[in-house]
């Protein structure tokens, strides 16, 4: 999980961003700007929030991390994964969000931009199709019911089978 971590999440939310900083430079809020004052760690917390929340739900109940050489073995249709498909990657993109409006970067938005219209490819062109080959008719079942990345506003509740 800790090789996952840091290779992942670490390298996009801080090694990619800090380069982008020190090549292009950046000024941080103005504290006059009360919104971007409050919208700023709200979006830190959120995201965070979300990335540990489904990183726990990865190696408790889903035995595996978000890397694609150590996957879950379970589909996790609970928590935040009962509202949006990709929390984890959700979590991602609120806390660049934050970045891009604390360090005030236009070019950190760009890769912001960037970072999520490639997400938006290569989820449903690669990772959907791998998830419903390793899960079936019951990833079917999900995607079918919860939204890629803007959330429900309800839980999804998985169909109970008929076990007696």
């Amino acid at each position: 999980m800790l090789k996952a971590i840091l290779i992942l999440p670490f390298n996009v939310l801080i090694t990619i961003p800090l380069f982008i900083l020190y090549f292009n430079g950046f000024e941080t809020i103005g504290t006059k700007n009360i919104f971007l004052l409050f919208l700023t760690p709200m979006l830190f917390i959120s995201g965070l929030t979300l990335m540990f929340w489904t990183m726990k739900l990865f190696a408790q109940v889903g035995k595996g991390s978000p890397a694609p050489w150590d996957p879950i073995n379970k589909l996790i249709t609970h928590g935040p994964y009962a509202y949006v498909r990709n929390p984890m990657l959700l979590g991602v993109f609120l806390f660049l969000g934050g970045e891009c409006l604390l360090f005030q970067s236009l070019p950190l938005t760009y890769y912001l931009l960037t970072f999520i219209g490639i997400n938006l490819i290569y989820f449903p062109l690669i990772e959907e199709k791998g998830l419903h080959k390793r899960y079936g008719s019951e990833y079917l079942e999900y995607k079918r019911n919860v939204p890629r990345f803007f959330p429900r506003l309800t839980p999804y509740l998985p169909p109970q089978s008929d076990k007696k």
